[in-house]
């Protein structure tokens, strides 16, 4: 692992832990070089995936890029960084787990929002906006109007 002080590849592993869901390792790593302390973060991956965007073109899937998506549409909104993060492990492990090398971005927003929703309906309708691409109120209205409805269904009417 590269030192992210002074570049150095002599770096040694002085504590490894998993996480709390045990789905990622914790290392704290010293660089013998610069003697800098640093924690890197390792996840197994079960394929390589790529992203087949609107436009035809094929990236690589990038789980840092989800995670800032996320946390934008998540903003100043009251969930714990930690659900979070869970949230987006689940995602991942859907995308590797469907059997497909290449996924295309429609399908990957879906997922997104399908999590989204039963997390927080503001941060769904945020990502909703971008992702579908609003350009007017009664595009927002529709979704309000999707989520209202959902919420109509879940209540359980009160018996006298």
């Amino acid at each position: 692992m590269r030192c992210p002080s002074c570049n150095s590849l002599d770096t040694q592993v002085k504590d490894s832990r998993p996480t709390e869901d045990s789905a990622v390792i914790r290392r704290r790593r010293v660089c013998m070089a610069c003697n800098f302390r640093f924690t890197t973060f390792e996840r197994v991956q079960l394929r390589e995936l790529t992203v087949i965007k609107r436009n035809g073109r094929r990236v690589p899937f990038d789980r840092d890029k989800l995670v800032r998506s996320l946390q934008i549409s998540l903003r100043k909104r009251p969930v714990e960084p930690e659900r979070i993060e869970t949230m987006v492990s689940a995602i991942v492990r859907e995308l590797e787990s469907g059997g497909e090398a290449e996924i295309s971005s429609e399908t990957i927003g879906e997922i997104v929002m399908e999590h989204l929703r039963s997390l927080d309906d503001v941060a769904y309708v945020r990502f909703a906006s971008v992702y579908r691409n609003f350009r007017e109120a009664k595009d927002f209205e529709a979704v309000l109007g999707e989520l209202s409805s959902e919420d109509d269904t879940r209540r359980v009417p009160l018996r006298k």
